[in-house]
């Protein structure tokens, strides 16, 4: 197959998701084109919103439509890191020689959705990161492989609600996306009622395999991105630092930490899924700007000042866009 028709049946199949996927869930449609866009590029996902607003309900669609194994995991403050990673225990055979027997924890599956993610303590929340970035598990010094593909879908009620922890840096960090749940319209409102009162909900239909993500995942990581497109993310991360080359003054005021390499990688990911969305093989600086926000929101690390004051990193990442020059101007 031609490489620009198979980023057109890339179109085809991401649009025929959209449309089971909104069977289903009613509206959100920037959220459930960030999702997808996060599971092509391989990374995990980060959904904040406050209770009610069907984060569980499309995760749960997403395993669905993917036909994966899908897992739930429900963070209380008791929740023990052992309740995420499995452990071992003790086993006796028919002979009565005991053993050692590792049970394996819910962080085995293809979907994983951590739920209410920051109501349990930051050492249960930081069981996930060797899952989240090696896609393995270790205990008790032995490694376990996680079978692709693997994805952590959270869901966080906002940070000022009571009874929640803030994510350590090092797990926000891996999370590749971090996307905002909007309350619905007045219309999707009643959409929703009605469809959630008549006595049947929709359910929602398998569209695409696992292998045939793997498959996809890996042609839009064949995208090709040229230097001075890639040097333009790298200019982004660095301007996001307050004492970075090229940072705007709402970087220098309001901005403690600017965002990891990792960032980069995510932008590049996130922008090269954009690209073979819009059919073509290649990434533009349009494609990194539109996934700035989602990759940069949760990696920034706001001065106390700027909370005092109200300001969000969504409005500090409008001036890294207006400030940071595409390739070819001076900075």
């Amino acid at each position: 197959m031609q490489a620009l028709d198979k980023a057109k049946q890339f179109k085809t199949r991401f649009d025929a998701l959209r449309a089971e996927i909104g069977r289903v869930i009613v509206g959100q449609n920037a959220l459930v084109d960030g999702v997808l866009t996060a599971i092509f590029a391989g990374g995990h996902c980060l959904l904040e919103g406050v209770p009610g607003l069907g984060k569980t309900q499309l995760v749960r669609t997403l395993s669905g439509v993917f036909g994966l194994r899908y897992s739930r995991i429900q963070f209380t403050p008791d929740l023990m890191p052992a309740d995420i990673v499995g452990t071992n225990i003790i086993t006796e055979d028919e002979q009565g020689k005991r053993s050692y027997t590792y049970r394996r924890g819910p962080i085995f599956a293809n979907l994983v959705l951590a739920d209410e993610i920051n109501r349990a303590t930051p050492k249960t929340q930081s069981a996930l990161l060797e899952a989240m970035q090696e896609r393995s598990v270790t205990v008790w010094g032995t490694t376990h492989l996680l079978e692709p593909p693997m994805f952590v879908l959270a869901t966080q009620n906002p940070i000022e609600m009571e009874g929640t922890y803030p994510l350590p840096e090092a797990q926000l960090d891996r999370f590749m996306a971090k996307l905002i749940v909007e309350l619905p319209s007045r219309a999707e409102l009643a959409e929703i009622v009605q469809r959630t009162t008549r006595g049947k909900e929709a359910e929602a239909r398998k569209v695409m395999e696992g292998a045939e993500l793997l498959d996809w995942q890996q042609t839009a990581a064949e995208v090709v991105i040229a230097p001075h497109v890639l040097d333009f993310a790298a200019r982004l991360v660095i301007a996001s630092h307050p004492n970075g080359q090229g940072a705007p003054d709402a970087v220098k005021q309001n901005v403690r930490f600017g965002a990891s390499p990792r960032a980069a990688q995510a932008l590049v990911r996130s922008a090269k899924v954009a690209a073979l969305l819009d059919g073509r093989l290649n990434v533009s600086f349009r494609d990194l700007r539109m996934a700035a926000k989602p990759v940069f929101r949760h990696r920034l690390v706001l001065a106390y000042q700027a909370q005092a004051e109200g300001v969000g990193s969504d409005q500090v990442i409008d001036k890294m866009l207006e400030t940071v020059p595409d390739a070819g101007e001076t900075a």
